[in-house]
């Protein structure tokens, strides 16, 4: 038996139906207390990034072989009690980075072009070019906090756009063949000379806060910041003082510390022009979605067909 508790492409649920048990409910995710008494039976779940698999859950999830992720991130899983619990994690891997890399480079060149939120201005029947006449992306340095997968075929594309690259990853010894055609450099040499900066680290104690009122110090005020990695590496409120205060010139943000976002949280950026807020959609488009979905059905059946 397999349980679904947030959203997956129809097809790839039938694939599943077509050969197990499925319970699909989508919205188990904002009612999480109901998941536990529900894992009776249950071989495999699959999630997306808000459903929390614990230790607790797992406590009462006697019969679990596997946890299927419908994306990359694994924080909102306990990896430590599946590994004790000898249960199987699945993430998709690749299925949604091209979707991640157009998302990064999209709200790059908008927040650099500074010409999309013109609307009402233009409706009143202003005519303001020379303010939105802003910067080209070609030429600018791209400064990636992390260098895993999506960064690195984000660096690639952005290469097409005649931008320079540098990137921050301590977790890649600096004789690894990855960074000869990329400056690798500290963090603080990153914030300081780039142009944009994208965050591709996972969420963990280190990272943190890695973006904070301190480190936002060091960032030149012409640049902009993009996180469709995790909430919680940036600092929302610190952020949200030096974009009111021009400290930066821009950020596109599409997670958060508190999610799905709450009008506290959203009052941070309350009457901010120079920021786009996506609700964690960056990797999920229709296609990276209808991939994701087929590459975890498969998982799980091959898992569960060699029980």
């Amino acid at each position: 038996m397999i349980l679904i508790t947030e959203f997956m492409s129809e097809n790839s649920i039938k694939v599943l139906k077509s050969k197990y048990e499925v319970i699909y409910d989508k919205t188990l995710a904002d009612n999480q207390q109901e998941i536990p008494n529900k894992m009776k039976g249950i071989k495999a779940i699959i999630v997306r990034n808000r459903t929390q698999v614990t230790k607790d859950l797992l406590i009462k999830s006697p019969n679990l072989s596997c946890v299927g992720r419908l994306g990359v991130g694994l924080d909102n899983i306990d990896l430590d009690a599946c590994k004790k619990n000898k249960i199987t994690v699945y993430p998709a891997t690749g299925a949604n980075t091209n979707s991640v890399v157009e998302y990064v480079l999209t709200s790059a060149m908008i927040l650099l072009r500074g010409a999309f939120n013109k609307n009402n201005l233009m409706i009143s029947g202003k005519w303001p070019r020379e303010e939105s006449s802003g910067n080209e992306i070609s030429g600018k340095t791209l400064g990636l906090l992390g260098f895993g997968e999506i960064a690195q075929k984000t660096s690639i594309l952005a290469k097409n756009f005649n931008m320079k690259i540098m990137a921050y990853d301590p977790f890649i010894e600096r004789t690894s063949p990855i960074w000869k055609n990329v400056k690798n450099v500290t963090l603080q040499e990153l914030l300081k000379n780039s142009d944009v900066i994208s965050i591709h680290t996972p969420l963990n104690n280190t990272t943190h806060h890695l973006i904070n009122s301190d480190n936002l110090q060091y960032v030149k005020s012409s640049a902009i910041i993009i996180n469709a990695a995790r909430g919680g590496i940036i600092d929302d409120k610190a952020l949200s003082e030096a974009l009111k205060k021009n400290q930066i010139a821009g950020a596109a943000l599409d997670v958060f510390e508190t999610e799905p976002m709450n009008v506290s949280s959203g009052n941070y950026f309350k009457d901010l022009n120079n920021v786009i807020l996506t609700p964690h959609i960056a990797g999920v488009t229709q296609e990276s979605n209808q991939n994701v979905s087929l590459m975890i059905a498969q998982k799980i059946d091959k898992h569960l067909a060699s029980l």
